[in-house]
């Protein structure tokens, strides 16, 4: 089978595509990517051989734009599904699969206009726009929040499984806040460090690229040694290693935890699209197998309230929740039709 696997903008929509890609490539079918020259996509596929062939095209989002901002990214988005419709043919293509994200624009209404098989994931509980859009013509939609998705759960790397484990003390917290940081957690990271000090609890901390100079002498200051990172490929390890989690709700890193049984405090971003990272989080809350609080004054006390919390039935929780192979699973749908 030859599968185009586009989509992106995001960390989130991409570590989609990289689980997709594992599978398909363990399951001998050849890939290409179709992405944009906007956002991370160049960052994670770029170089990535496990890929055909990879194309970015020029293309950015369309909303939240002004009315001249939105005309200029939907005729980008034409001339991109002109080539996307080349793309197609002459890579041979059998079917799509969509991950969501202004980058999947293109090629997946190229596979709509040639009669290519178009299949979707939607990451998060708040279906996206364009998926909206597209759900009604696609021939699967997957979604691990939706009760009627023919394929339960969310694809994770496989790592994520083999190093997942029961949390039962706090030995290490992990902050996390998106492939680019958030200011709120670092700074919440930093007010509670001198606590976490003195319970002997190690800190790891991904502050982002942004914000991490800043952080890195706030630590200084304070004297406390921390494992800080501006960025890491390494996550998993970083994960499997933490027993609570600090984090945004972002529906990868909310699966990958879920998958390796680390508990965690989900701090949704304020502004995402249709709030959508605070009704991730409130899945998780309401299969009480994790907690959630908005950003604002109460985040610290609930924080330092969490330190005494017992971990072990939240974790055990999580890993009951899991259903592994779920990127597999979806290939082997694809490659029925």
């Amino acid at each position: 089978m030859r599968l185009c696997i586009t989509g992106g903008g995001t960390g989130g929509h991409l570590m989609i595509a990289a689980a997709l890609l594992e599978a398909a490539h363990k399951e001998g079918h050849e890939c290409i990517f179709i992405g944009s020259t906007h956002g991370q996509d160049r960052k994670y596929f770029e170089t990535e051989s496990r890929f055909s062939a990879v194309y970015f095209l020029k293309t950015t989002g369309v909303v939240n734009q002004g009315t001249l901002g939105k005309f200029k990214a939907l005729f980008k988005i034409f001339k991109a599904f002109l080539k996307s419709r080349t793309l197609l043919t002459k890579h041979h293509i059998d079917a799509t699969y969509s991950v969501g994200g202004f980058s999947a624009a293109p090629a997946a209404f190229a596979s709509l206009s040639s009669s290519t098989p178009l299949f979707i994931h939607e990451q998060n509980a708040v279906t996206g726009r364009l998926n909206s859009l597209l759900k009604p013509y696609a021939k699967s939609f997957i979604s691990a929040y939706d009760s009627n998705s023919s394929i339960q759960g969310y694809p994770v790397k496989e790592v994520f499984y083999k190093n997942a484990r029961v949390r039962t003390e706090l030995n290490t917290i992990i902050f996390l806040g998106g492939s680019h940081g958030a200011r709120a957690i670092n700074n919440l990271a930093l007010s509670v460090a001198q606590e976490l000090s003195n319970r002997k609890i190690h800190i790891i901390h991904q502050a982002g690229e942004a914000d991490y100079a800043r952080v890195q002498k706030e630590y200084e200051k304070l004297g406390i040694s921390v494992e800080l990172y501006a960025f890491t490929k390494e996550l998993d390890a970083l994960i499997a290693r933490a027993d609570l989690a600090i984090s945004r709700a972002g529906a990868s890193t909310l699966w990958e935890l879920t998958a390796n049984g680390c508990p965690a405090l989900y701090i949704p971003y304020p502004y995402a699209a249709g709030d959508h990272q605070f009704h991730n989080a409130a899945f998780i809350v309401k299969n009480e197998m994790g907690w959630c609080q908005r950003e604002g004054t109460e985040v610290q006390m609930q924080l330092l309230t969490l330190l005494d919390e017992p971990l072990e039935e939240k974790s055990k929780k999580l890993l009951s929740y899991n259903t592994k192979d779920v990127a597999l699973k979806m290939i082997q749908e694809v490659s029925l039709v």
